[in-house]
């Protein structure tokens, strides 16, 4: 992230909405202040509310004091960074508006004494999508006018409600864009211990020979959120974990995980390579998903004492919704490295954390040679009781144990929060005997302290300001992705018997997900907000 990109102009449309107050001008700012953005740049907000340049400066100083850092910068800086803001007010449905905005990218360009290169970010519903692309369109905003100067288009997600709209989206999408100008943001991609997951694999000798069905027993990706919808519950009820979760951020990451090396490090084959693990994804038939897909709906409860109200009392949703806010799903990769290697990936929201991890599980040594001093029945009891205790809000965070005899190898990446990377382990037991325990061995991104970690916003504007598509999801692999999951929602949609099972808020979701593994001694892992804390009992 050294190299400054080519002179530009942002456009944003939705320039007035939460997601540029709170992600997109803060991130903007931070390159400003380590001097990754281009030499002359400037930011062009389109919304519908009437405003000048002047409001839109003041709006956007002031999300910088509510979700930035501008007050450790120079104060300077933060007034040469706000003067480069302006914006313009238009009807996005109204293809004659859009001559403003190239009146406006004119203006501008002179201004900088620089023009040609822009950058246009849809962050407004996926309603708008098509009619703003249109409007880019209608007056070439969407070419080079001398073949020098590059057009991208920034896409913020849903990328379709289904495998139909999603094909019709991105069919509409070239018609004015190519799918090299086109760049579909996912934030967790953006998540440098996301990226990190690729240097571990790839970077470390010691790993490769080990990453495959040899060697790993099982998969677990879980993205845990301790809040409940909030005030998005009229979103919410359109979308559901598995469209809002499951679709996009995980099972990106799972390409990440289960993916091939790349013959280069660059955004053609990192991106050719994941989309042969999701086109060999295992179909899940519409009959199997009630044996492989467990569906939950967070209910009221008493969390430390404080009422925590159930899903259905958010504003927006129905008192009879079947909206799902946990998904846990068990699905195979039917290719060479992966065959047999089951992968359980799981979301929810109203759980007892909030945290995202990826954990590889390697299978036990074949004979078992050393025991445990513990008694590992009334461990595994722990555990359950544990669970149960969080779901009356206790306590939650032992891991499950694999078996009788010794616990297997795992190596835990940690996404959000406290990132980074733990390998578990057996030791001999200090004293007589050979008893085993199980020991961690961990790094944290926040030992680095001389190193400074971006936000994924702030990687990814600055990738697409640089043409590097290697961290955006491509039109062949969303399409892929869908087509995994089509079969679950239409099974959901045809037979009204599959359960939706209720959690109370505060609980890991529905106790019944863990029969999803085959063997009555495996279950999920119940982590700890702090990696450091992982195998103890810890404080919801």
């Amino acid at each position: 992230m050294s190299l400054k990109p080519e002179d530009c102009i942002l456009v944003i449309f939705g320039a007035s909405g939460d997601l540029t107050k709170r992600k997109l001008i803060p991130g903007l700012y931070t390159l400003c202040k380590r001097n990754l953005l281009p030499d002359h740049f400037a930011v062009l907000g389109i919304g519908r509310t009437p405003m000048l340049d002047e409001d839109f400066q003041l709006k956007m100083r002031q999300a910088l004091d509510d979700f930035g850092n501008h007050a450790e910068g120079d104060p300077t800086a933060t007034d040469r960074f706000i003067h480069q803001l302006h914006y313009q007010q238009l009807d996005t449905k109204n293809r004659e508006d859009y001559s403003r905005v190239e009146k406006r990218l004119d203006e501008i360009g002179k201004k900088m004494d620089k023009r040609g290169n822009v950058l246009f970010y849809l962050s407004t519903p996926p309603s708008l999508f098509e009619p703003i692309v249109e409007g880019i369109s209608c007056q070439g905003l969407n070419r080079s006018k001398n073949g020098s100067e590059w057009r991208r288009l920034l896409v913020e997600k849903p990328f379709g409600y289904d495998i139909g709209t999603a094909v019709e989206l991105n069919a509409n999408l070239h018609k004015s864009f190519s799918e090299d100008q086109i760049y579909r943001i996912d934030h967790y991609l953006g998540k440098e211990t996301v990226q990190n997951l690729l240097v571990l694999r790839f970077g470390n000798h010691i790993y490769e020979p080990l990453w495959n069905r040899n060697y790993i027993d099982r998969v677990e990706v879980t993205a845990a959120e301790s809040i409940g919808v909030e005030d998005r519950g009229g979103y919410y009820e359109g979308a559901g974990a598995l469209r809002d979760m499951f679709q996009n951020h995980l099972l990106q990451v799972v390409g990440m995980i289960a993916m091939e090396p790349p013959a280069v490090f660059g955004a053609r084959s990192v991106r050719n390579e994941t989309i042969k693990v999701f086109e060999s994804f295992r179909p899940i038939e519409i009959d199997d998903v009630p044996q492989q897909v467990i569906r939950g709906q967070y209910t009221e409860s008493t969390i430390h004492g404080k009422h925590a109200a159930g899903y259905r009392d958010a504003q927006g949703v129905s008192e009879n919704s079947r909206t799902e806010t946990y998904v846990a799903v068990k699905f195979f990769i039917d290719n060479w490295r992966w065959a047999g290697v089951p992968f359980y990936v799981r979301t929810g929201k109203r759980l007892p954390t909030r945290v995202t991890e990826a954990v590889i599980h390697f299978k036990q040594t074949p004979h078992t040679l050393f025991g445990y001093r513990e008694n590992r029945g009334a461990q595994r009891g722990g555990q359950r009781g544990a669970q149960r205790g969080g779901q009356r809000g206790g306590f939650a965070g032992h891991d499950a144990t694999t078996g009788p005899g010794q616990d297997s190898n795992q190596l835990i990446m940690r996404i959000q929060p406290d990132e980074g990377i733990l390998m578990k382990f057996n030791l001999k037991l200090p004293g007589e005997g050979f008893s085993m325990k199980t020991v961690n061995m961990d790094f944290h991104y926040s030992e680095l302290s001389n190193v400074y970690t971006p936000e994924a916003y702030e990687r990814l504007l600055l990738d697409s300001m640089s043409g590097d598509a290697t961290l955006y999801a491509r039109s062949d692999a969303v399409e892929a992705c869908w087509r995994f999951v089509d079969p679950i929602l239409r099974s959901w949609e045809r037979d009204p018997d599959i359960a939706l099972h209720g959690y109370p808020a505060g609980t890991w979701g529905p106790e019944i997900a863990g029969a999803l593994f085959a063997d009555p001694h495996l279950d999920w892992r119940y982590p700890c907000r702090n990696l450091s804390n992982d195998g103890e009992f810890c404080e919801l």
